[in-house]
């Protein structure tokens, strides 16, 4: 019964440690994958791997696998092993002064354990650009082998500097199995990699995607109304036609490339970079500006603006600010074949202002709602799809969000919110 509870407790601590060993593994891989500061640098990443490691390391130590009368079993050379293995000299030398440092502290100085650290630290060191230049597969075999050899040396080098008894939860413990715990542990880090990898480099498809996307859109639109004007300066040459008509051709030809000339300023928007400089602008402010901008526009479809403005202050620039506005109440214009009204209202709460666009046009099915802000896709007849993509891109970049409502017939409803500035 009671080699029974002993192994019991020996099984259990075994499996705290290994749970301390992986817990800081994927703390590593969510730190280093959302916190971009230890993206910049790689000896960001080696200080924080030494942190993380150093986590699993002393507690191992703290809690035991087993303490006998000449040595205490744990599996703190798995976390070391694994730094020295990923990381070379520059992370195994700092885990190997806290690793002494922590025994030392913790159950007093033996030379033993000095000597069998610095022997796999110089050993392990040496490995480690022939294990980085591995494949996966062959990394998990090599890593579980240069571990099981070095735990035979160690053992070989502790027996010739001391009388050191080789017991049978010592060849468990210490040689068999941290072999396999580095296996699993290498498996579970090479897999993460693989994942962050196979996610940035989707995100860098989906990207290029969206440019050729739009750079379809742009030659196709900008095609067209070049076409136009084309045409009509070959009309233009013709000796039996008037100057009358010769003008009205050369107003088409002027609107033709005014249209081309608003689809390159939506797409340079788009794709230039959110500029450094923000202040603080006046929600009510800049919206009058924009509605002042829109009301003739508004005039000529026989729409109305209705305004119900709060005064309120955030932080962003404010010529995109406007932009933005400008785009999204001109589409609730446009979506008014017959006339309304456009209402735009600001709602300000603690935290955040909420700017509400809503219009009595033909509203959007779910299918088109789900499509909104992507290229290509406008349900006006000659639209690209920039200036949804421009808006949206504008409020993500001032930390805002944005939500639609729409239903067919009935009209639809923008709420854009944004963090309010706060008063100092």
């Amino acid at each position: 019964m009671g080699e029974l509870r002993k192994m019991t407790y020996i099984n259990q601590h075994v499996l705290n440690n290994l749970f301390y060993i992986l817990v800081s593994i994927f703390f590593f891989y969510f730190l280093y994958d959302y916190v971009r500061f230890f993206q910049r640098k790689k000896v960001y990443q080696r200080l924080l791997f030494v942190a993380c490691l150093s986590v699993p390391l002393i507690l191992c130590m703290k809690y035991p696998i087993y303490i006998a009368p000449d040595c205490v079993h744990d599996l703190r050379q798995v976390p070391f092993l694994i730094g020295t293995f990923y990381g070379g000299w520059t992370v195994s030398l700092p885990l190997l002064i806290i690793l002494l440092v922590a025994r030392w502290v913790m159950y007093g100085h033996q030379f033993i354990t000095v000597a069998v650290y610095v022997m796999m630290f110089i050993f392990g060191s040496l490995f480690s650009p022939f294990f980085k230049r591995l494949p996966k597969t062959k990394r998990m075999v090599a890593s579980m082998m240069m571990t099981f050899i070095l735990a035979i040396a160690a053992t070989i080098l502790a027996i010739a500097i001391s009388d050191f008894e080789v017991t049978e939860s010592y060849i468990v413990d210490f040689i068999l199995v941290p072999p396999v715990a580095v296996l699993f542990v290498v498996f579970m880090m090479e897999t993460l990699r693989e994942a962050l990898l196979i996610r940035s480099k989707a995100i860098k498809l989906e990207k290029m995607e969206v440019v050729s996307q739009l750079a379809a859109s742009i030659s196709h639109e900008i095609r067209n109304p070049l076409t136009v004007v084309k045409g009509f300066m070959q009309l233009m040459k013709g000796r039996d036609i008037s100057e009358e008509t010769k003008e009205q051709y050369m107003n088409i030809a002027l609107e033709e490339l005014n249209r081309a000339c608003a689809i390159i300023d939506d797409y340079l928007t788009f794709a230039k970079p959110f500029p450094e400089k923000v202040e603080p602008l006046h929600v009510h402010h800049e919206l009058e500006k924009v509605i002042d901008m829109l009301r003739p526009f508004a005039n000529m479809h026989g729409v109305q603006i209705v305004p119900t403005l709060m005064p309120a202050t955030l932080k962003g620039n404010g010529q995109y600010f406007r932009q933005c506005f400008l785009n999204i109440i001109k589409n609730g214009i446009e979506a008014m074949e017959s006339g309304g009204a456009v209402y735009v209202a600001v709602h300000v709460d603690e935290k955040t202002v909420t700017i509400v666009v809503r219009d009595e046009g033909k509203g959007m099915t779910k299918e088109q709602l789900a499509r909104y802000g992507e290229p290509y896709f406008s349900t006006k007849e000659k639209g690209t799809g920039l200036g949804a993509m421009v808006s949206i891109r504008i409020i993500e970049m001032m930390d805002g969000t944005w939500t639609m409502e729409s239903e067919k017939g009935r009209g639809t409803t923008m709420k854009v919110t944004f963090p309010l500035l706060s008063k100092k």
